[in-house]
């Protein structure tokens, strides 16, 4: 895959806050990037200097190798940018504000007209089109402000909470199209919903304090978590079993702690932790037949992303 983003060393300070701390990575071509992190971490003011709309107080951004600041009109001819907030003009309606983000792209006869209807339909704006945009809910403006970015067909695409405001359908339309457009574009989305990474990202970095503090695919991301190869054994029981299958499974070789979920007279489930993040779920389903348990669920967690998050983030588990 061919590299279209290439940051380097990028730094952005505010008088004494440093919002963007020499951070560095690149988005190769097809790849779809989470950008994670809380309030204040660093997110948006990043995507604002990969499009330009910051100066960087130190470092670089390539895109398809034209650099930002000494080729601003190239690259940005190459993004299309959904901000935070979804900014439109609100007097005009979705049909002439994408009639006029067409005409400032360069766009004319056939291929606007083309590109605008196909766009309406991407994001499903028809039933609003001749609609002032202040009149509209926030998902639907928040749909304007995608159907903005896209218009153009750009090879970058640069999305602050791109279904922030929008119901589950209209999250799901979204996430769609991000999808079928993944293939031939680079993708960087900001979320703070971490079901989205699992839903159209192949990739996340977190990030907190503007420095970068973890990158990789959402599976990579999750064999940090404590629960990565985590098992979940419940079975049917007899009165005062509970104690010998407890001594029975902190006995196995790779396991390093049990946590009770459930234990009454006749059922009981555990959470079986193994010693660095190793298989456990063979030894135990082994134990399990030996035992003649009569097992009713053995399931093996890949680990929460959630987990991870907070305690990359905060340092606490």
């Amino acid at each position: 895959m061919d590299t279209i983003i290439d940051i380097k060393n990028l730094a952005k300070q505010f008088d004494s806050l440093i919002a963007v701390d020499n951070i560095s990575f690149q988005v190769k071509k097809g790849e779809v990037l989470g950008f994670l992190g809380p309030n204040g971490a660093g997110k948006s003011t990043t995507m604002k200097m990969i499009t330009g709309f910051l100066s960087p107080t130190s470092g670089t951004v390539t895109i398809d190798g034209f650099d930002i600041v000494q080729n601003p009109l190239v690259v940005k001819q190459k993004i299309g940018y959904l901000p935070e907030g979804a900014p439109a003009y609100p007097d005009m309606t979705p049909a002439s504000f994408l009639d006029f983000i067409a005409q400032i792209r360069g766009l004319n006869g056939k291929e606007k007209s083309h590109r605008i209807a196909d766009t309406i339909t991407r994001v499903n704006l028809e039933t609003v089109l001749y609609q002032p945009i202040e009149t509209l809910s926030k998902g639907f403006k928040r749909r304007v402000g995608l159907a903005q970015a896209i218009l153009h067909d750009p090879e970058v695409l640069i999305l602050d909470e791109p279904t922030d405001g929008l119901d589950p359908n209209q999250k799901f339309e979204v996430r769609n199209l991000i999808k079928n457009m993944a293939q031939e574009k680079v993708i960087i989305l900001s979320t703070h919903i971490l079901e989205e990474v699992h839903a159209v990202c192949n990739r996340a970095i977190i990030i907190a304090d503007g420095k970068i503090l973890a990158d990789g695919t959402p599976a990579e991301l999750e064999e940090k978590s404590k629960y990565h190869n985590a098992v979940t054994i419940s079975m049917q029981a007899e009165a005062n079993q509970a104690d010998s299958i407890r001594q029975a499974l902190l006995k196995l070789p790779n396991v390093h702690k049990l946590d009770t979920l459930i234990e009454t007279s006749s059922f009981l489930s555990y959470q079986v932790f193994p010693k660095k993040n190793q298989s456990i779920v063979a030894e135990i389903s082994q134990q399990a037949r030996k035992k003649q348990w009569k097992v009713e669920e053995l399931h093996v967690e890949r680990g929460r992303l959630d987990e991870v998050f907070r305690s990359v983030t905060t340092g606490v588990a």
